[in-house]
């Protein structure tokens, strides 16, 4: 570009800005317009990328690349028949698992009423062992968990949730080392557990759940099961091959006919990312909704300064303008009304979340950078695109109609 259309281009530019300057409160309130829509837009991104990343976290709180199994009715076989997933199924999927497995753990379920002032209570009674506070992510709330000691031993420990305990004891008293009775047999709490993210009751852990060693309620039940049967790997890359061995091993311990149920949490979670992402668009294109009416309104915004400044337009026609300059110098001041309500609206839209994450640091909020940029992208474009038609409408005006209409 030469020296000389340098100069051409700032004499454009500057001209555009004094027009802007000359009509400051409607340039403010076009510009307004922008800065709401590109806010907008970044924060129902935000929004959205939140909600994703909450429910996304929710399901892999539930366990690590987790595979689990458990007896399915039907099949060749007849009730009376259940071939039931046992303890040893769980040690020869163990062992067939070898170092891909970070834990496996059978789970088994029994329900007995207790007393709590004086009025009967149904809790859920589980039986498992050390490794199953790994394959779910439960939480420790106090005491310790159960160790392969409690197992070896038959040790009458316990851990009930905080729920429990509070009912039992009341919501002040720490229950560690305190007494409950389940199946008739007197248990020691040895800690308060509860799962790592809410499953609002669709697992075996319920609000009202006591926690023993496995070895100690088998001799409460008289049939033996294991439901579920987890599996934590050690990457996600393994929890496919890992669930073909666990539903191969189940099958061949078993009679033919058996019907086993393995899934796992990968395919939730694809599931979950596409259900979410289709949702994340469809809220950020509807609120893109909002960066064509703004569009709208810096056209009809510029369209009156056409038809305000016809004198001016004639004038430069007259002394030499081109219709390329005068298009250009609208082009660049409706460019510059967007770039500037857009750039507003995106420090709006950063500064927000930011300010809800100071009041609220517990809550992950996650602005999605990319949405924003691109937003800025497109609300610059909107102002060319919406700048063409005043900007072509003043290009082709007469010079000498514009004067005479004067």
């Amino acid at each position: 570009m030469s020296r000389a259309q340098r100069a051409t281009y700032r004499s454009m530019v500057s001209a555009a800005l004094d027009a802007m300057a000359a009509h400051r409160l409607r340039s403010l309130l076009t510009a307004s317009s922008m800065a709401a829509a590109v806010a907008a837009v970044v924060l129902v991104a935000t929004v959205a990328a939140t909600g994703s990343d909450f429910v996304i976290a929710q399901i892999e709180g539930v366990g690590s690349n987790l595979v689990y199994a458990y007896y399915e009715a039907g099949g060749n076989v007849s009730a009376s028949e259940a071939d039931y997933i046992d303890w040893a199924d769980v040690a020869a999927v163990r062992n067939r698992l070898g170092v891909r497995a970070v834990a496996v753990a059978g789970v088994a379920t029994s329900w007995d009423t207790i007393a709590v002032d004086g009025q009967p209570m149904q809790v859920r009674v589980l039986g498992a062992g050390q490794e199953y506070r790994l394959v779910r992510n439960l939480a420790l709330h106090s005491g310790r968990f159960l160790d392969s000691r409690d197992l070896q031993a038959r040790s009458k420990v316990c851990l009930v949730t905080p729920r429990l305990a509070a009912r039992m004891f009341g919501a002040a008293v720490d229950p560690v080392g305190l007494s409950l009775k389940v199946h008739g047999v007197e248990f020691r709490i040895i800690g308060q557990f509860s799962e790592g993210v809410e499953t609002f009751g669709q697992s075996e852990v319920s609000d009202h759940s006591v926690l023993v060693p496995s070895t100690v309620l088998r001799r409460f039940l008289h049939t033996e099961r294991v439901d579920p049967l987890y599996v934590s790997v050690r990457s996600h890359r393994e929890v496919g091959p890992a669930a073909d061995i666990v539903r191969r091993t189940l099958e061949s311990r078993h009679r033919p006919g058996s019907s086993y149920r393995v899934d796992t949490l990968s395919g939730i979670l694809e599931t979950a990312r596409r259900i979410l992402k289709a949702m994340s668009l469809a809220m950020v294109l509807a609120a893109s909704v909002t960066l064509a009416v703004s569009g709208v309104f810096i056209m009809n915004t510029m369209l009156i300064a056409v038809s305000e400044r016809r004198a001016e337009i004639g004038i430069r026609r007259a002394v030499g303008a081109t219709r390329h300059a005068i298009a250009v110098q609208f082009l660049l001041e409706s460019l510059a009304l967007a770039s500037f309500g857009g750039l507003c609206g995106l420090l709006l839209g950063l500064a927000l979340p930011r300010a809800v994450a100071g009041l609220w640091p517990a809550l992950p909020i996650r602005v999605p950078l990319g949405w924003a940029a691109c937003a800025l992208v497109v609300a610059a474009g909107a102002g060319v695109g919406f700048g063409l038609l005043p900007a072509l409408r003043a290009s082709r005006m007469d010079p000498g109609e514009a004067l005479r209409h004067e």
